[in-house]
């Protein structure tokens, strides 16, 4: 009724849809990077959307089965193996006894989401068990460490296949080029006209320095009118401008005040597909209409919630 932990891989965490509430005590909300990702997992499983499975980002993860069940994988082709025979992303499988869940490099992506039916029993912390290390908090221990050799990961087992495939659009191609609409907000109007332009003009490549908590990206500077803010709070997404002019997309992590002038706001769908982007590649971005994110999240809600 379990899977052994026998290589936890780079970074593999456990997440769910986030712990919600708690921003003005300073504690971030976590959740899965990429939410298009994590919830088509869910969904292939016909799990509650929010239901907890394991983060794989850069691969490497090894597991044993001990119990028949049935699992989902989404997200980055982590070239993902079952005992062996290599197996695609965005569909479900059934797994029994004695078999062997591997993933080796990424091929395109970074992130992976593997879910299983029912999701995995692990005491939650704070309503959720979404992995956040900077606090110290959720995941299998609650104590915000990432998977480890040896941890157990505890289910119902499952014996009844399912065999359910993501319909081929809604699988993102990671490789692709990539534009992001952004929202105007926050201190978009201390940007000016001809450092917007620069903004929207301009590629952008990510750079080395990315992780659960910014995506620090490099290009053409843009400089804000202002010298710094009082510290507010801050969205997924949000774009700051630090004083060498170069963005930082605040991700899952992020801190939840910060004191940088920001132009805008990725929506959570967009800073998902950035959050599949590897150093090197490319971002543009182009302006965009809340209404429009509102349109584009309420399709995708129908899709996964019904």
């Amino acid at each position: 009724m379990s899977f052994d932990v026998v290589n936890p891989g780079i970074l593999t965490l456990l997440e769910d849809s986030g712990r919600i509430g708690f921003q003005h005590l300073g504690i971030t909300t976590g959740g899965p990077m990429d939410e298009h990702a994590f919830y088509w997992a869910n969904r292939l499983l016909n799990n509650p959307p929010g239901t907890n499975q394991l983060e794989i980002t850069f691969g490497q993860l090894q597991l044993n089965v001990n119990a028949a069940t049935c699992i989902a994988i989404t997200g980055a082709d982590l070239s993902a193996r079952i005992n062996d025979k290599p197996v695609r992303s965005w569909c479900s499988y059934a797994v029994k006894k004695g078999d062997t869940i591997e993933f080796g490099t990424p091929k395109q992506g970074l992130r992976a989401y593997l879910a299983v039916k029912g999701g995995f029993e692990c005491e939650e912390k704070l309503g959720s068990v979404a992995t956040v290390k900077r606090e110290k908090i959720g995941g299998l221990n609650g104590n915000g460490e990432p998977l480890k050799q040896g941890d157990v990961l505890r289910f119902t087992p499952h014996v009844n296949v399912i065999d359910q495939r993501a319909p081929k659009w809604t699988i993102p191609h990671y490789d692709a080029p990539l534009e992001l609409g952004v929202m105007p907000a926050y201190q978009n109007a201390s940007f000016s006209h001809d450092e917007q332009m620069t903004f929207f003009t301009s590629a952008y490549e990510v750079s080395q320095n990315i992780d659960r908590m910014g995506y620090r990206l490099s290009g053409a500077p843009i400089k804000s009118r202002l010298d710094g803010i009082i510290s507010e709070g801050i969205a997924f997404g949000a774009i700051q401008i630090p004083n060498d002019g170069q963005p930082i997309v605040l991700m899952k992590d992020r801190q939840t005040i910060g004191g940088y002038p920001k132009i805008g706001c990725l929506s959570s769908l967009g800073a998902g597909q950035l959050s599949q982007r590897s150093p090197g590649q490319s971002v543009s971005f182009s302006p965009m209409d809340v209404a429009d994110a509102e349109v584009e999240r309420r399709l995708f809600n129908r899709v996964i919630f019904g």
